[in-house]
């Protein structure tokens, strides 16, 4: 923190949230709600079918129809180019986007032809008027990725085992994926739903063959995301070539029954692992073998789940691994980062783990975790834990379950028939790397504009940047403005992902507040002709030993305007922890399970505003309990059965538990604020201490069952049939 720079308080309070008022009152503004004079409207034809040759594509009724501007095909787009994909992991072969099918449909769902018409329902009517033949085949899969952590161990003897078949996932965000592409001079000005609008510059550059000074990229409201909108879509480009090409703007919102047919998928991998534990409790190895899908193309982030997964483990504990993975292409949507991105995946196969040793001993789950907890967490070198007191966050966890007394509890409600489990999980989750921008001008009004790189999905994102820049100069947050999401006024930036945004987006604009600081006391002494020891920031402006001397709209007319620029480089990651228990009850005669608690210790650093970190946590609560009891992604014969949420299943108000959050920070040396992050931690602990709890409610020796853990399956479980 630089000298200038104020503590004020205003980093800890629990400040509502800015942005709601305007939502609240319907005026927000998404990408669908923009309609400038002219706005065509795109529509795909997306295959029925599976993967095969497409033996006839006939466009010719659908072109004559009323309104149709235009038909594209992949004949269409010759000599467009490639969107990146990120070398996470090396070697490989990358599996590039397909704007439309060629000769060649990959996967159900995947779009053919796009139809530009006058109205969305003329471009509809138009597409499904296309006649469209395919030859389903089986397809070599080409593409894929290889990786391996640690060294070879020996051969364990009687080791633990743990095999966990994780579900797809829809990310499903409350606001379909939409882009709107305008000509504008000699480029193009496009409005995407997304998390990364200066990633989405640059690739739509790489794919238009355009400068990325000609696409000028703006986020406007964006209603979720969860990984699902990270990287550019194929929809995204046509979209933007259609705009270009016809000279006018042509707008694409997907349905919901497009989301699930072609939108990016989350999880899907089939982890399993052996340890060897000795007679104490102590682990002395772990044997991981991480197999996740890909779909049938890579987006910009398709490494990142299985290169998470692998890094982590083994997670908070000291115990020798070796872990080996492998990401394999297949037939169904591309499968992308979903919030946790693979740290859901090492946390439940290490839970799953600990409980299997721990029942195998006769020890009880908590002590076991004790005796296997990392005591210090290294600090500075890849990989690894920032900071985090993994034995205090299961004190701590203990104590307010009173967990000896539940414990018992259970006995007595067993003893009676009732089949009940408690659950608990431990869990480490890194929150990014890598560097993000902030700007902060104090404008000729007196007021503060502070720009970050980090956008903004629903996080709270202004609320929190607001806080961060009134800290920094001890100034009130309502004189600061924030913005984000327009390449225009951020030309640099990396956007929302893997939870880095305060960690790295925050410590950037922190650093600005930083240097504004130091930069208005300077031009004030240089107005006033004093020196800048006698000065000082105060929350109406600079102040001298007699008092206010320049307000800041006055500074700002004396001085003109101040304007700072920084590029954070985040030189180590954080990494949150946390500590949970379960408690759930399963029906013996239905199997239905039911989650009576959650209590959730978590160490998110420090805290900038509880109110958003409690939001944080609960949302991704909400997720993780979807992904254990009741979401999936099912294809059979090819087609796809949960296309619509009559048959895809997500949690409602009453799944919801009662969930005592417990706040137990250690500051991350990571970053200048000591922040980690916190929108991810739920995907990632909450699943491990359900599943963990309903495999303690149910006989001993049950084999581990796959996500999610539907009424069948645990009826079945408990009945001694196969799940």
């Amino acid at each position: 923190m630089d000298g200038a720079t104020r503590k004020s308080g205003w980093i800890g309070q629990r400040m509502t949230r800015r942005e709601d008022a305007r939502l609240l009152r319907g005026e927000g503004r998404f990408v669908d709600d923009i309609a400038p004079a002219g706005c065509l409207h795109l529509a795909f034809l997306r295959s029925p079918n599976r993967a095969g040759k497409i033996t006839e594509l006939d466009i010719t009724a659908a072109r004559a129809m009323p309104g149709v501007r235009a038909v594209l095909t992949a004949a269409d787009l010759a000599g467009t180019g490639q969107a990146g994909v990120n070398p996470l992991l090396p070697g490989g072969q990358v599996a590039a986007m397909e704007l439309l099918a060629g000769d060649r449909v990959q996967a159900l769902g995947q779009a053919v032809a796009a139809v530009i018409a006058e109205t969305r329902a003329q471009a509809r009517d138009a597409a499904e008027a296309i006649l469209l033949e395919v030859e389903e085949e089986g397809t070599p899969r080409d593409g894929g990725l290889m990786a391996e952590w640690g060294t070879p161990l020996p051969p364990f003897d009687e080791p633990v085992t743990a095999r966990i078949d994780h579900a797809l996932l829809a990310p499903f965000a409350l606001e379909p994926r939409a882009a709107l592409a305008e000509p504008d001079g000699a480029g193009l000005r496009v409005w995407l739903s997304t998390q990364t609008p200066q990633r989405g510059r640059d690739d739509l550059a790489l794919i238009l063959g355009l400068p990325g000074d000609r696409i000028h990229v703006i986020a406007p409201d964006v209603g979720g995301a969860f990984g699902g909108k990270a990287s550019l879509m194929p929809e995204d480009a046509v979209t933007a070539l259609a705009a270009l090409r016809l000279g006018q703007p042509v707008k694409w919102t997907a349905d919901r029954a497009e989301e699930f047919l072609a939108a990016t998928q989350g999880r899907g991998a089939l982890v399993t692992a052996e340890m060897a534990v000795d007679v104490t409790g102590r682990a002395t190895g772990l044997r991981a073998d991480l197999a996740f899908p890909l779909g049938h193309w890579m987006p910009y982030s398709a490494a990142a789940p299985l290169r998470n997964a692998g890094r982590i483990l083994p997670g908070p504990y000291a115990i020798p691994a070796h872990v080996r993975g492998a990401g394999r292409m297949t037939e169904g949507a591309a499968v992308n980062i979903y919030r946790g991105a693979g740290r859901p995946e090492a946390a439940i196969l290490m839970e799953r783990l600990m409980d299997r040793a721990a029942a195998r001993l006769g020890l009880d789950p908590l002590e076991i975790r004790r005796r296997n907890i990392a005591a210090a967490p290294l600090r500075g070198g890849p990989d690894r834990p920032c900071s985090g007191d993994y034995a205090g966050l299961l004190d701590r966890l203990e104590v307010e379950t009173g967990y000896a007394d539940l414990r018992a509890r259970q006995a007595a409600r067993r003893a009676v028939g009732e089949v009940c489990g408690l659950g608990l999980a431990l869990y480490t989750e890194p929150c990014g790397q890598g560097w993000e921008t902030a700007s902060l001008t104090l404008t000729p009004t007196g007021r503060f504009a502070a720009t970050t790189g980090a956008s903004a999905q629903g996080q709270g994102r202004e609320t929190a940047m607001a806080q961060i820049v009134a800290e920094g100069l001890g100034i009130d947050p309502a004189l600061v403005d924030v913005a984000q999401g327009d390449t225009a006024t951020t030309p640099e930036g990396i956007g929302a992902l893997a939870s880095r945004s305060t960690a790295i987006g925050g410590s950037a604009m922190w650093r600005a507040a930083g240097a504004m600081a130091n930069r208005l006391l300077a031009a004030a002494a240089r107005a006033l002709n004093v020196a800048e020891a006698d000065l000082r920031l105060a929350p109406e402006g600079i102040c001298g030993s007699g008092g206010l001397l320049l307000d800041w709209a006055t500074l700002a007319r004396r001085a003109g305007p101040v304007r700072v620029d920084i590029r954070h480089e985040a030189g180590a990651e954080a990494w949150a922890s946390g500590a949970i228990l379960a408690e759930l009850t399963i029906d013996p005669e239905t199997g239905t399970p039911q989650l009576e608690r959650i209590t959730w210790v978590d160490d998110a650093g420090t805290v900038l505003n509880p109110l958003l970190v409690e939001g944080q946590l609960t949302g991704g609560a909400a997720q993780g309990i979807g992904a254990a009891l009741m979401e999936r992604i099912v294809y059979q014969d090819g087609q796809l059965l949960t296309g619509s949420l009559m048959d895809y299943a997500l949690p409602r108000a009453a799944d919801m538990p009662p969930l005592r959050l417990v706040s137990q920070p250690t500051p991350s040396p990571a970053n200048p604020l000591g922040v980690k992050g916190v929108g991810e931690a739920g995907c990632i602990g909450i699943p491990a201490a359900i599943l963990n709890a309903a495999m303690d409610a149910l006989p001993p020796g049950t084999p581990d069952l796959s996500l999610p853990l539907t009424p069948e399956k645990l009826w079945r479980a408990l009945n001694g049939m196969t799940p």
